[in-house]
């Protein structure tokens, strides 16, 4: 049911979130008000080189006195704010949306200590992990996340989505049916740079959170969309997978296609399904991810839910619905639907 929507600017050019509110907001009937929210990249030029890490708190003492600790310890706090918002009436703020501006220290990296991804990475599992009212929603560079239980336009507003511009945005409306609707569970799901919005059901969820669990990930946000950020993140950042070759992995080609192809053809997705056979995603879904580089959007390999691609000159579009994007974009010509399992990509002319 639910319904999601991204768009990338090939030339960087910034859109700010209006259009990308109305979009979403089309798609009413596809959530039930209990979880939406959007991410937007290029919304930071200030602290484009920190980690902007966003958190929710339940309270501004104990859970923030740690976080502060474990931060303090691992880099410095460029700067942090509460994340500015306008209270509205179908909206309860139940958590203090707050933003920190990062940078690790350097002798914290490098070698066996790992990457400053690394780094940031196993914070956001200890803070989520490890401290009662506090949890890391967002922690990539130069994006962001804003989310929370609320009707698309609420959630828009009381974030006040219109006042960022980023040259990447995806929103999502959420129909929680099997996991319960609250701040933490609506989408966008974040690690680092990679975002994720998803309409479906991961029926592999428990083999997928295992083989993710052995890699150092920790899953507690109660959904199954969060594994897919994590699965992105281990086979794109640590295993250096393109984005054609993760989709390969998680929604790859039926073992009796397979079988058909061409000798090489054959020999590469047979290798990828028995390395990650442990990643590949079943049940019904659509799903789009962003990353600093571009977006990917995908469904199950027979397509049990709807996606639509649009294209103009300098943007690409991914929707559940044609409405969606025609509301951004009333006179697009180029709108298809792509196959089931195949990967459709946007990235930026450079």
């Amino acid at each position: 049911m639910c319904g999601i929507i991204g768009v990338i600017d090939r030339t960087k050019s910034r859109m700010d979130g209006s259009c990308i509110k109305a979009a979403l907001s089309l798609m009413n009937e596809r959530g039930s008000g209990d979880g939406a929210g959007y991410v937007a990249y290029g919304i930071y030029p200030d602290y484009a080189d920190c980690y902007a890490l966003h958190v929710f708190f339940d309270n501004m003492e104990e859970p923030k006195e740690k976080v502060d600790e474990i931060l303090q310890k691992q880099g410095t706090i460029v700067h942090q704010e509460e994340i500015p918002t306008t209270e509205q009436p179908g909206l309860k703020k139940v958590h203090i949306p707050w933003r920190y501006f990062f940078k690790p220290f350097k002798d914290q990296i490098g070698g066996s200590l790992g990457s400053e991804d690394d780094l940031v990475k196993d914070i956001v599992m200890e803070v989520n992990a490890g401290i009662k009212g506090a949890l890391v929603f967002s922690s990539g560079k130069n994006m962001g996340v804003f989310k929370a239980s609320g009707w698309p336009e609420d959630v828009a507003n009381f974030f006040r989505i219109e006042e960022y511009e980023g040259y990447i945005w995806l929103a999502h409306n959420r129909y929680p049916t099997n996991t319960p609707g609250w701040w933490g569970g609506a989408h966008p799901f974040n690690l680092l740079d990679w975002s994720v919005v998803h309409n479906g059901e991961i029926t592999s969820y428990g083999t997928n959170k295992r083989y993710v669990e052995g890699y150092g990930y920790k899953c507690t946000l109660l959904t199954d969309t969060e594994v897919v950020a994590y699965l992105f993140d281990l086979l794109g950042r640590k295993h250096g997978l393109s984005k054609e070759r993760i989709v390969k992995a998680l929604a790859p080609p039926f073992w009796d296609e397979i079988d058909r192809m061409p000798p090489a053809e054959e020999e590469l997705n047979r290798a990828i399904r028995l390395t990650y056979g442990s990643a590949l995603m079943n049940g019904p879904f659509a799903i789009v991810v962003a990353s600093t580089d571009g977006i990917v959007g995908f469904t199950d390999r027979i397509k049990l839910r709807p996606l639509v691609v649009g294209e103009t000159e300098n943007r690409l579009y991914i929707s559940s619905e044609e409405a969606a994007i025609r509301v951004i974009e009333p006179g697009i010509e180029n709108i298809y639907t792509p196959r089931a399992g195949e990967p459709i990509i946007g990235r930026f002319n450079e």
